[in-house]
């Protein structure tokens, strides 16, 4: 699940895209909590097939109800970036330019880079034919709101990626997410 800020207002009605900088990635489940969908004044839940969607999108784990990914990302952030004690609010800074390099916050599916696709790490998703794909196993898999497409080969060449850069380079450095 994943959490920008109250996006919705007392109708529950969508009326924004972010409201905070802060994109996080936080458990269905943790602590026996309850929440009613789009309470008013209250954050907007929003639904993501798994963590490599997720992270697609620009989301970064969560500190409290995902607290071991969350260090583990943070501290990959740090390994590829040099910044040695950057804490979330870095980590969201960072990752909130690179969403908005094409001069507006990128809608899911817009690539922001290309890169040579055998050379990107596991998990980075890309544009392929037109379509979002995950890289996983050597290989590229469709997705779409449903899931995950039967494997195809790599494409050679240049390929449109839409995961963050950075996030690319914390998925490199060994970052493992969460895939369904």
């Amino acid at each position: 699940m994943g959490n920008r800020g109250v996006l919705h207002d007392d109708t529950g009605t969508i009326v924004r895209r972010q409201a905070t900088r802060s994109w996080i990635i936080c458990r269905l489940e943790f602590k026996g909590r309850r929440r009613r969908l789009l309470q008013p004044g209250r954050w907007t839940e929003l639904f993501f097939w798994d963590e490599v969607t997720a992270l697609a999108a620009g989301h970064r784990p969560c500190f409290e109800c995902r607290r071991q990914d969350a260090v583990r990302f943070r501290d990959l952030f740090r390994e590829v970036t040099g910044d040695v004690t950057a804490g979330a609010p870095a980590i969201d800074r960072r990752l909130a330019t690179e969403r908005g390099a094409l001069g507006s916050p990128p809608r899911v599916g817009v690539a922001v880079l290309t890169a040579v696709a055998a050379r990107l790490p596991e998990h980075a998703m890309v544009l392929h034919d037109g379509l979002p794909h995950v890289l996983t196993q050597g290989q590229l898999r469709p997705w779409n709101e449903t899931g995950y497409g039967a494997a195809t080969a790599l494409p050679t060449g240049q390929v449109p990626v839409i995961t963050p850069a950075t996030t690319v380079a914390i998925l490199a450095a060994g970052y493992q997410p969460l895939m369904v």
